[in-house]
Order: C-alpha cells, then sequence, then structure tokens
C-alpha cells in the first residue's frame, strides 16, 4: 500500500471502522470459496429472478473483498462494514482496479436501494453487469489471496 493508503487505514483504524486481527488462512479459504458459488448461484438466477442474481454477484464481491480485508491483517467493525469492506479492499487493489472499486460501490448503493425501497427494481442489464463486475473482482481477489499466502487453497 502506498503512504496514502496507509494514513487511510490509520484514519479508519482510529474511527473504529476496523480492527487489527489475524485471520487464518483456511478462514479467508472459506471467504473466497462461498464468493465463487456466490457468483455460480448468480449466474444460476440470472434468467429467473435479476434481484437475486444482483445480490448474489454483489455478496460474491463482498466476500472477496472481506477476504481482503481478512488478508492485510483487519476486520470491519463499528458501523458500515460494506463500506469499510469496498474501500479497503479498493486499497489493496490499488489503482489498476480504480473503476472496478467504484463498481463494487455503485453496486452496494444499488443494493441497499432495493433491498429497502422495493420501487426500485433492477433490470436485466444491471444484473448481467453486475455479474461480470463481480466476476472479474472475485478472479482478482482470489489472485491476490493466493500470491500472498500460499497457505490458501479454494476448498
Amino acid at each position: 500500500m502506498t503512504s496514502d493508503s496507509e494514513a487511510y487505514v490509520k484514519r479508519m483504524l482510529q474511527e473504529g471502522l476496523l480492527k487489527s486481527q489475524k485471520v487464518e488462512p483456511d478462514r479467508i479459504s472459506r471467504f473466497l470459496s462461498r464468493a465463487l458459488k456466490d457468483l455460480r448461484t448468480a449466474k444460476a438466477n440470472l434468467d429467473i429472478d435479476e434481484e437475486a442474481a444482483y445480490t448474489f454477484a454483489y455478496l460474491g464481491m463482498l466476500r472477496a473483498g472481506r477476504a481482503l480485508v481478512f488478508l492485510e491483517g483487519y476486520r470491519p467493525a463499528g458501523k458500515q462494514h460494506h463500506k469499510t469492506v469496498v474501500d479497503l479492499s479498493g486499497l489493496v487493489l490499488g489503482e489498476d482496479f480504480k473503476k472496478l472499486t467504484r463498481r463494487f460501490d455503485a453496486m452496494r448503493r444499488k443494493r441497499h436501494e432495493f433491498t429497502y425501497e422495493p420501487a426500485m427494481p433492477v433490470t436485466m442489464k444491471e444484473a448481467k453487469d453486475a455479474l461480470d463486475t463481480a466476476s472479474l473482482f472475485v478472479e482478482k481477489a482470489v489472485c491476490l489471496a493466493k500470491d500472498k499466502d500460499p497457505q490458501i487453497s479454494l476448498l
């Protein structure tokens, strides 16, 4: 991480949004395995229910993002767990994946909207785009995790 990223993490720790915590490789593996399963579930539901597909694509990203947070030695704390995961996973992925991280955050907001306001439906295009985005994100998270810790394997 860059010095700006480290300062941001320090601020998140001070604000109680993150806590330091060592997480065992098998727990990270379980999150990544579940993220891959979420993607399969999203794909299977695409023709049945766009919102379910979107939700599972988002959950895949969230679980992969949590794995990245754990890999860095932290866990979300306090309020805004999802936002914290988005922000820290963006720092871990770096500048090259800024667009992907912005899409993750947009999906977080959209999922929140239609979860709490059913009049905000998800279109088929949004669901397909979410699945594409989530697939890229999870793939990158799996690669980063395996590179950083060879003990990580997918169950």
